[in-house]
């Protein structure tokens, strides 16, 4: 069996290990074998693997293994993602036809943005289909709303690796950078006027979870000869209000 088949094999049977637990509750190291059909040490190392991760865990007093926390985190984001992307649609769709321009709502997936949600108003001059398309956080107005709010390790991580220009207009230093996340965390927008696409603007606010948590980005976008830079603050207005109203569908009541 080559490496790369060998390791697809293992993702198939750690997967297995957390249906099998998922159906049962808890089960032994045995009880898992026998139902994998594989050798005690084999389920012994595939247990390992995931209890390191915190995705199973076990009971010291009856030897038995079951779901763990780690599991939790997993379904919690599954669910912010699943729940943003419903409740926010019908709110795109609201702002894309008043604005005639393309909306999004992004997450922040480890060092890029992720459009989870999208729709395109009477005047969008592009079929492009940005859903599901990851973006670079430093040069799009919803990258940036996500790095202004996101952990330190995020941004450190962005800067170690070096910001990629796109176009001219780029924000490639960190210091430049950092001056614009702190005036999109304290205005509650951001702006990207053709730094990822030359002739595409863009700008964008934050939706908070329950806790205040930023949890994704509604942005608008369109052609810099409609959208010019002097119309992006009122258009940043409206889509505050937007990323506002679904802040609250999402338990925020800030």
């Amino acid at each position: 069996m080559t490496e790369k088949a060998s390791a697809v094999q293992s993702v198939d049977r750690a997967v297995s290990v957390l249906e099998s637990l998922a159906r049962h509750g808890e089960a032994g190291v045995t009880e898992i074998a026998d139902e994998l059909g594989v050798h005690k040490s084999t389920a012994f190392r595939l247990l390992g693997a995931l209890e390191n991760r915190g995705l199973v865990t076990q009971s010291k007093e009856r030897g038995k293994y079951c779901l763990g926390a780690g599991m939790l985190r997993l379904a919690g984001a599954a669910a912010v993602r699943l729940d943003i992307s419903q409740e926010g649609t019908p709110l795109c769709r609201e702002l894309a036809d008043e604005v005639g321009e393309t909306v999004n709502i992004a997450i922040l997936d480890d060092d890029a943005a992720v459009n989870v949600a999208q729709a395109r108003g009477a005047a969008s001059v592009t079929t492009y289909n940005w859903l599901g398309r990851r973006t670079p956080l430093h040069a799009t107005s919803s990258g940036k709303v996500l790095l202004a709010h996101a952990p330190t390790a995020v941004r450190e991580r962005l800067f170690a690796a070096g910001l990629e220009r796109y176009t001219e207009r780029t924000v490639t230093s960190p210091a430049d950078l950092d001056s614009q996340l702190a005036e999109a965390a304290e205005r509650g927008f951001a702006i990207a006027a053709e730094e990822l696409e030359i002739g595409l603007n863009a700008v964008a606010a934050p939706v908070h979870t329950h806790d205040g948590t930023v949890i994704g980005a509604i942005s608008a976008s369109g052609p810099a000869y409609r959208l010019g830079e002097a119309l992006l603050p009122k258009l940043a207005k409206r889509t505050m209000a937007v990323a506002e109203e679904l802040s609250r569908r999402m338990g925020y009541g800030g």
